[in-house]
């Protein structure tokens, strides 16, 4: 018998062939008896018997099993409703078994993801929890410390209403950081496409934080002097907030009388690739895969000492994301860290304040 035959067919041939043994042999006795019975007869009473014994047999079992099975399909919900309507319920057991071990690693998989996921759900529900409350004991505080009587001192007044404000611009803070991150992941904000010089734009970072990196007598340079801008297409105003984000880390992080560099190379394909490197104290590896988490801290007590909402690298990573593009990290442990992301280069753009009588192709790095 084929191997692509049917279980519930083979039973029916078997069970057929016995019983069709039995009452041949029965009626045979029971004939003969009677009268003289010849080979011819019995072989023929044999084909007539097995014939209507393995006919009813295996419709019996067919529709018993088919059944059965059906039920199983239904209830594990192995097939979605669109293939119950076009394709055969089968009632071989092989088949059978092979899909039910298909479909239990399916939902075991489903229920790790399902773990992975309400283990990350808590996990995130205490960082939002313990970042909300810290400013807002500071605010309530303060605010009760006045209520009691301080705010009549004209001096701890302001101190204190000063104190308080700040509390309230970091809870600002972090909401609308969730705001975006929150937009960013559902596909809620749209990107306005321009074209931009990136080395202007990594200027104007290092002119915003330059009070800053002045505090720890951080250099903010470029690893060359470019001569030429250098034109990508993206949203210029969320390559600045990621940029912000990648040097604000490198000064927060980086060591007294340090470095923070950026570079602009060029790659395959017309893209740029964008690097921001620091001397400072770098990342251990462990910490590195989960580094773009949110509210993920790889000194959880000093940071939060220096600020910020936990949700700088998770936003820079859905906005590089966002336009199509790729974010990298390597780091060493107390020797430096350096990030880089991928934007798409425009190849022609027009030249413009150079006073020659011919025109001079742009400059390329």
């Amino acid at each position: 018998m084929a191997e692509r035959t049917s279980q519930p067919y083979k039973f029916a041939l078997v069970s057929a062939l016995y019983a069709t043994i039995l009452v041949t042999f029965g009626i045979s006795i029971f004939i003969y008896s009677i009268a003289q019975l010849t080979m011819l007869m019995i072989v023929g009473i044999a084909i007539i018997t097995y014939s209507i014994t393995f006919s009813v047999i295996q419709y019996r079992a067919q529709r018993f099993i088919y059944n059965k099975i059906k039920q199983i399909y239904d209830t594990v919900e192995m097939l979605d409703s669109d293939a119950v309507s076009t394709t055969a319920i089968t009632t071989n057991m092989d088949t059978l078994v092979q899909e039910v071990e298909k479909f239990v690693q399916q939902r075991r998989s489903q229920i790790e993801t399902l773990q992975i996921q309400d283990a990350y759900r808590k996990d995130f529900m205490g960082n939002v929890s313990h970042e909300l409350k810290t400013p807002l004991f500071t605010v309530e505080g303060y605010i009760h410390t006045l209520l009691d009587g301080a705010m009549d001192d004209p001096v701890i007044l302001e101190k204190y209403l000063d104190r308080a404000s700040k509390g309230v611009d970091r809870l600002i803070y972090i909401v609308q950081d969730l705001d975006m991150i929150t937009k960013l992941e559902t596909g809620d904000l749209n990107l306005e496409y321009t074209n931009f010089d990136i080395v202007a734009l990594v200027q104007s970072v290092f002119d915003l934080f330059e009070m800053k990196a002045m505090d720890k007598n951080i250099a903010l340079t470029f690893d060359m002097q470019y001569q030429a801008p250098i034109m990508v297409n993206a949203d210029q105003e969320r390559i600045q907030q990621v940029l912000s984000n990648l040097i604000m880390n490198s000064i927060k992080y980086g060591k007294e009388d340090g470095t923070t560099e950026v570079s602009i190379e060029n790659l395959t394909k017309n893209k740029v690739i964008i690097r921001i490197t620091d001397n400072g104290e770098g990342v251990a590896q462990e910490h590195i895969p989960r580094l773009f988490e949110r509210f993920y801290r790889v000194d959880k007590s000093g940071s939060r000492d220096e600020g910020g909402s936990g949700l700088g690298l998770a936003i820079v990573k859905h906005i590089i994301e966002a336009h199509h593009e790729r974010i990298y990290v390597e780091s060493d442990y107390r020797i430096g860290s350096e990030f880089s992301f991928t934007l798409e280069k425009i190849k022609k753009f027009p030249i413009v304040n150079i006073r020659t009588e011919t025109p001079q192709p742009p400059i390329s790095i």
